[in-house]
């Protein structure tokens, strides 16, 4: 019988999952793969605690709360960096400090999704650190696609999440960015690959091939990226490839390496959830990563501070 791995993931269009998904993966390492899609990283933490998954593309945060309250998985390996973006609707834009473009919106919202999420965990503390949390209303949203929704609406004048997100409300509101990624936390880990402890110990040969795969089509969007976003585009559901493009270029720090910057920036994001009282206490950087397909795969430096072509 045929091993059946089960991958959840997002529509974030610069995870390597759209690229992945339209490869013959399972045919490739001789396992059944089947996709399934979130809304949100908590969806999938909820999913891996019902044991439905065994391997995600997800953001730092919601793992290490599913961690935190004793779920047996861990990070295998990383994928970006700063993917967090903050725009506003025409006449709200960067100023010269952040505090002095947060200050733009006292008195108004700001959409971002579901409580928990690395965008969510982020917007706050960003607001809670200019002393605006009494004066800016933070808006969740199941579906990241619906905070676009509400600026259309009116429903908020700020929408903080994905590069994607950010390029779509530039070319249909003329919204402008008002903390561009590398200011919305510098260095954060926008997502990783965690997978359960029962596939890193029971399945290495299949979490090793995944990897590999996983650092060429993070090397492609770096080094190839009209053929990235070409690959992308024809992946349900359509998109069009320039607009992949400038996502990619919005945010260009792609690598599949754990490094020492990646994991210094979640064992903050660990140490602000305790603080907050996300997790009931202290998790330890063993207790998240699990490097040691990761380390086979990817033994030279990472590659996040080079943007190859983009």
């Amino acid at each position: 019988m045929t091993e059946e791995i089960r991958i959840g993931y997002l529509s974030t269009l610069y995870h390597t999952s759209l690229i992945l998904k339209g490869s013959d993966l399972g045919g490739e390492l001789g396992v059944e793969v089947s996709w399934r899609l979130f809304p949100t990283g908590t969806d999938m933490i909820d999913a891996f605690g019902r044991e439905e998954l065994d391997l995600e593309y997800i953001g730092l945060p919601p793992a290490i709360i599913g961690i935190g309250r004793g779920l047996r998985i861990r990070c295998v390996a990383g994928g970006h960096m700063e993917g967090t973006v903050l725009v506003g609707l025409a006449g709200i834009r960067q100023r010269r400090t952040v505090r002095e473009s947060l200050s733009q919106f006292r008195g108004r919202s700001i959409g971002t999704p579901k409580r928990g999420s690395i965008h969510d965990v982020i917007l706050r503390q960003m607001v809670t650190s200019a002393g605006f949390e009494d004066e800016i209303e933070i808006k969740n949203y199941d579906w990241a696609d619906f905070i676009l929704d509400a600026m259309i609406d009116g429903e908020v004048e700020g929408g903080c999440g994905t590069p994607p997100l950010a390029v779509l409300a530039i070319q249909k509101l003329s919204a402008e960015i008002v903390l561009p990624p590398e200011l919305m936390w510098p260095k954060n880990p926008s997502y990783g690959i965690v997978a359960t402890e029962e596939l890193i110990e029971g399945s290495p040969r299949f979490l090793e091939g995944f990897l590999r795969r996983h650092e060429d089509a993070s090397n492609l969007i770096r080094t190839r990226p009209l053929v990235a976003a070409g690959m992308v585009a024809e992946a349900p559901p359509t998109i069009d490839a320039d607009f992949a493009l400038e996502v990619y270029r919005l945010s260009p720090k792609y690598c599949a390496s754990l490094s020492r910057e990646y994991i210094d920036a979640t064992m903050a994001f660990a140490s602000l959830l305790k603080e907050t009282g996300a997790i009931p206490g202290e998790v330890k950087a063993g207790e998240i990563f699990e490097m040691t397909a990761i380390e086979r795969v990817h033994p030279e430096g990472d590659h996040y501070r080079d943007p190859g072509n983009l």
